[in-house]
């Protein structure tokens, strides 16, 4: 196995074999399934956006040509750069785009601002940041100026204007710090033989859901995610004739590959990126694109409900509505099936790893009741007491995971894994949960609430 990252705990190699052994991982990267996907699916259409439509051919086309712009630009495999994207096909064509050249992707939540996003970069050392120029008022451009003065290894802006919008740039220019600032629609090269990669290596870092005063960065593998989103996939039955809304952040975990984008894309599936994540707009989606899945949190399923009886939309396309982020109270899972009509499937996860999901054939008092049971079978759980002994089913406790895409290590937190980790691998969620006598899981709170 290649080594991993510096700065990133690899799994003990007693565990590797057991995930090659059983056939989760398999050795592919995640841009090697969007290759694949691309010969087999070629005129299919990959990703709606508004009224743009991008088939797998000319996403692939296109991941190419970037990639080949960003090695133009000067990046080099193991470098990191910060992406911080709404919901819009350059978000995932910059993904791929990264990865493609071995660049490791940071991905970053629209919301944060000048009290994250310096410290992101710090902690990843970024060499490149890929932002709007500004966004709902907000000049991501001057942060960046800001942060680069501040940590000199940021020497690459890539900006993205909006339609219409002319780059302030107008071309490649340089600050007097030094720092590169480019139009993301200017990254465009001929395309160079693919880079060997090896699927061990980190994909992309998440960032941690946990509150904390300095970024806690997972490192996700290619093997892990991979086999997460096929997973993930499999479980709900998805193929090439579903269409996904992307309705979350798209740089979330549960938006990314839950199954999510990824997940759709591996099976020449449709994804539509919802920029805007009001109700309204969402719903009309469904109607105009015939979505068949898409997740929510909590919040936002209410807000949906709440919305649904003043807009005329034809919901009769969509089989599943994914609910995660935090628990769901049981009247308003008792209204989402109901009033949605569709099935709904209640889901736990964390950038950290462990998923669990109540299954598509269970019972109704399961899925309006409980997160329901872990997605791999080799997912290893442990509910214990403030003594680190386990509890019997019933009774609650913190809840412990490892598995073959739960993480071993946060990235250079030598001292945070110490107590975020067992001395045999269990990485302690901080969520407390309790196992019912079938096996599912209920979470319950946060061990800090």
């Amino acid at each position: 196995m290649a080594s991993m990252l510096a700065g990133c705990t690899p799994w003990p190699q007693e565990f590797v074999d057991r995930y090659w052994a059983a056939g989760h991982w398999r050795g592919n990267t995640l841009d090697s399934l969007l290759r694949g996907m691309a010969l087999q699916y070629g005129p299919r259409t990959a990703l709606v956006h508004g009224d743009t439509r991008i088939t797998y051919a000319n996403l692939n086309r296109r991941v190419d040509r970037t990639a080949a712009g960003f090695r133009l630009r000067g990046l080099r495999p193991g470098q990191r750069v910060v992406v911080q994207l709404p919901n819009v096909p350059e978000f995932v064509i910059t993904v791929f785009a990264l990865m493609r050249v071995g660049v490791i992707p940071v991905f970053c939540p629209l919301s944060h601002r000048a009290s994250e996003v310096p410290e992101l970069v710090r902690v990843t050392q970024a060499v490149g940041y890929v932002a709007p120029s500004t966004y709902q008022g907000f000049d991501h451009t001057a942060m960046a100026g800001d942060i680069a003065a501040r940590w000199p290894f940021l020497r690459r802006v890539f900006t993205l204007e909006a339609p219409g919008e002319s780059s302030p740039y107008g071309g490649l220019t340089t600050d007097p710090s030094g720092c590169q600032y480019s139009p993301l629609g200017s990254i465009d090269a001929a395309p160079e033989p693919a880079l060997a990669q090896s699927a061990a290596q980190v994909a992309f870092f998440l960032l941690s859901g946990a509150a904390a005063a300095a970024p806690r960065l997972v490192p996700r593998t290619h093997n892990d995610y991979a086999y997460q989103v096929r997973a993930a996939a499999e479980l709900v039955s998805l193929t090439e004739n579903d269409v996904y809304l992307a309705a979350l952040p798209a740089e979330s975990n549960f938006a990314f590959g839950c199954p999510g984008i990824v997940g759709t894309l591996s099976v020449g599936g449709t994804v539509v990126l919802a920029e805007n994540p009001a109700p309204a707009e969402c719903l009309a989606a469904i109607e105009r694109e015939r979505v068949t899945i898409t997740s929510l949190a909590p919040a936002a399923a209410r807000l949906w409900l709440d919305v649904l009886p003043t807009v005329r939309v034809d919901l009769s396309s969509l089989r599943l509505l994914q609910i995660g982020g935090a628990p769901l109270h049981r009247a308003t899972a008792e209204r989402m099936g109901a009033e949605m009509g569709c099935r709904l499937q209640q889901v736990f996860g964390m950038p950290d790893g462990l998923l669990t999901l109540t299954r598509p054939a269970d019972r109704d008092e399961t899925v309006l009741t409980t997160q329901g049971r872990p997605l791999s079978p080799d997912d290893e759980i442990r509910i214990v007491d403030v003594d680190g002994k386990d509890v019997p089913d019933g009774e609650p406790g913190e809840l412990l995971a490892r598995g073959p895409y739960t993480l071993r290590g946060y990235y250079r937190a030598p001292e945070h894994n110490a107590g975020s980790f067992t001395a045999d691998g269990y990485f302690r969620t901080g969520e407390l949960a309790r196992r019912t006598p079938d096996g599912h899981l209920v979470i319950t709170g946060r061990l800090d609430d």
